[in-house]
């Protein structure tokens, strides 16, 4: 997250005064994604004070401990980014897989980070189950909208099964997880019919894109904006910077909806595709579930509980074993966590 930062102080920097959130838009963007940079806390942020939050943030990502994978930038297709990461555990049985999606808004974001989430893979070694870390192409401002990306990361799930034998791995048992874009990526495999192809001149494609059970991070079951608004009961949003680029629209600006764009929406968005068949599923969301309207920032409105609520609604209407974990919401009963939830789907114990 600290290359947000280091981007909109690059900005800031020409600035021959010193500026503040108050006039300065890069600033307050800042203070409103990382308050705890308000070091006196009186509501404005300064140059020099993002400055240091910046150096700490550095600092903190320089001295964090990594786990390197054993087998490391996997080509899965013919794209520089179709490449992932696996962090094999020793077995005399093939193993369970745990491939996770990174986020970052389909236009950002690396696997690269799933370095770091040492306690993760631990855990999973521990209870005998291998993890894999996928990149897939980025929107690059419309060149790649959805659901090339979805389309991707369906793929390194087909390849990682038409080489289990290789990497001894369990076919039948693989799950899913990730935040943000890589939780919204995995809901849509999870839902979207089988993309195996079983006449397909690629072997690779013949293979299954099921999964046991997924675990989002701070979701987004649709990406369809009159779903959003209506699930807020809000007649207007204001549009997050990333939607453009993911319907396939360059540039900037406020987009113009017609029926074919909506009918896009719709397609790209996993709850559309939910069906009985669907794996059980146990999200996390980081905030709480807080008042929208209109004024909203886009950050908070798009990572907010309420998504994963409605999405625990129309899978209860299948009988879908679901779960929400969120600040201030109810407990999730059976399991510690969503780890714990994963493992025990992956093992069935």
């Amino acid at each position: 997250m600290h290359r947000c930062v280091v981007f909109l102080l690059t900005v800031v920097f020409c600035s021959a005064a010193e500026p503040t959130s108050k006039a300065n838009a890069n600033l307050k963007r800042i203070l409103e994604r990382y308050p705890q940079a308000d070091v006196n806390k009186d509501g404005v942020l300064t140059l020099t004070e993002a400055k240091a939050f910046q150096k700490k943030r550095q600092k903190r990502e320089v001295n964090r401990p990594i786990l390197k994978p054993t087998n490391s930038d996997i080509s899965y297709g013919p794209h520089k980014r179709n490449r992932l990461d696996l962090w094999l555990v020793k077995s005399d049985e093939p193993t369970p897989l745990l491939v996770c999606i990174h986020g970052g808004g389909f236009k950002g974001g690396d696997k690269n980070k799933y370095q770091q989430q040492v306690g993760l893979i631990k855990r999973m070694h521990d209870a005998g189950i291998s993890v894999a870390a996928v990149n897939y192409r980025l929107t690059e401002d419309g060149k790649h909208p959805l659901p090339i990306a979805y389309h991707d990361c369906g793929r390194a799930l087909q390849f990682l099964r038409h080489h289990a034998k290789k990497y001894n791995l369990d076919k039948l048992r693989f799950a899913a997880t990730g935040g943000s874009a890589g939780a919204c990526t995995l809901m849509w495999l999870a839902f979207h019919k089988n993309l195996a192809d079983a006449e397909n001149s690629d072997p690779v494609l013949r293979e299954s894109t099921r999964l046991v059970a997924i675990g989002p991070d701070n979701g987004q079951p649709t990406l369809d904006p009159a779903t959003f608004r209506k699930w807020f009961n809000t007649e207007n949003l204001p549009e997050h910077p990333a939607m453009r680029a993911i319907y396939g629209l360059p540039g900037e600006g406020k987009i113009k909806w017609t029926q074919k764009l909506s009918a896009h929406a719709r397609d790209i968005s996993p709850i559309t595709h939910l069906t009985s068949e669907a794996p059980p599923c146990y999200m996390v969301y980081t905030a709480g579930d807080v008042p929208v309207d209109q004024s909203t920032r886009p950050g908070v409105w798009v990572h907010h509980p309420r998504l994963g609520i409605k999405l625990k609604e129309a899978m209860g209407k299948f009988g879908i074993e679901c779960h929400v974990q969120y600040k201030g919401g109810p407990s999730v009963k059976g399991y510690r966590d969503q780890k714990d939830f994963l493992i025990r789907k992956l093992t069935g114990k």
